[in-house]
């Protein structure tokens, strides 16, 4: 039996991408609103985040992780703890959380595991926090851990007014690195700026000789990379000696080019990593690290969530075309009843 159970056997609203397809292969269903099982909690959502992995999956052209289920996608949310499973002695009924998700999150209810369950940064609105776990988990495992970024060093973050740039470039300002950042149009480097990123317009220079320019010819320490392809080899020269290149997209696909003798003689290292597929034990320890030291940011006002667009539940179709579109800043999010 579970502790704190509010919940009765009843059914919940969710967006289901089970036909797969373009935007408008999302349909609202009714399913049975899910139990948590040993080590979960069942969260009553507020918002829920969209990320580029819900496009790929809708479209099915993402390598999920075994056992992923297509019908109702979503990577995170946020709300109220509705009920524990069993085991579960970190939250209570009524918490406000957000959580990473393997999947689930477009729905009214939706199960998560209870140590990947974060609280609610004080000061945050609780559909907003919806915009965090997903780009905070990513960019903190990557940056810091991985890339290893320190005070004092500097980061080129592509795509900065994506959901990921805005969160890179808030933390990295944060922990005292510098900023530099690529956007493709003057409105989006301008948020890049207001956010204590240098910003460079790819479409208007080439971001190698800008960051050439804007480093006396050194090189950036860090670069964030979500696009490879043709990126690759231009992101190397970029970098600093002994400097890392850290990929976490593939826009431009899978395969490109590259000049080895760069790599050798300055001392380059490359790495990468997907989150999703991760484990709860390697995903949980990098959710604890962000509620010791970057949670707290937020009451001091040094972080916050950047959010394009609220969306309501039933309207998931136009938020994936927004998405698609490419035109929003920050996050996108959808919100449910629960959410007033």
């Amino acid at each position: 039996m579970n502790r704190h159970s509010t919940i009765g056997a009843r059914q919940m609203a969710a967006v289901s991408a089970q036909k797969g397809g373009d935007a408008e292969s999302l349909e609202m269903v009714r399913r049975p609103v899910p139990a948590p099982g040993p080590g979960e909690v069942l969260i009553k959502v507020a918002g829920a985040g969209l990320n580029r992995g819900d496009i790929l999956q809708r479209n099915r052209t993402y390598p999920a992780p075994d056992g992923t289920q297509y019908d109702v996608l979503g990577l995170e949310v946020s709300g109220y703890i509705a009920a524990v499973g069993e085991g579960v002695e970190t939250w209570v009924e009524g918490d406000a959380v957000c959580a990473l998700m393997k999947d689930g999150g477009y729905a009214e209810y939706a199960l998560a595991d209870a140590p990947l369950v974060l609280p609610v940064p004080r000061g945050v609105d609780v559909v907003e926090a919806a915009a965090l776990p997903e780009a905070y988990f990513t960019v903190w495992t990557n940056v810091f851990q991985r890339g290893t970024l320190k005070a004092g060093q500097s980061i080129l973050v592509h795509g900065g007014s994506s959901g990921i740039g805005v969160t890179a470039i808030q933390l990295a300002n944060a922990f005292g690195a510098t900023v530099y950042a690529t956007a493709g149009s003057t409105e989006k480097c301008a948020v890049c700026e207001t956010l204590g990123a240098v910003s460079i317009n790819y479409r208007e220079c080439d971001f190698v000789e800008a960051i050439q320019d804007l480093t006396g010819g050194q090189g950036v320490d860090l670069v964030l990379d979500i696009v490879a392809g043709s990126y690759l080899q231009r992101n190397l020269n970029a970098l600093s000696v002994e400097g890392t290149l850290v990929m976490i997209g593939l826009m431009e696909g899978l395969e490109a080019n590259l000049n080895i003798g760069l790599l050798l003689t300055r001392r380059l290292t490359i790495t990468g990593s997907t989150l999703w597929a991760r484990s709860i034990e390697q995903k949980a320890a990098i959710g604890r690290e962000l509620a010791d030291q970057v949670w707290p940011l937020f009451e001091k006002g040094k972080l916050k969530p950047i959010v394009s667009s609220r969306f309501k539940l039933g309207d998931a179709v136009a938020a994936h075309q927004l998405m698609e579109a490419g035109q929003h800043v920050g996050k996108i999010l959808l919100e449910t009843e629960h959410s007033s």
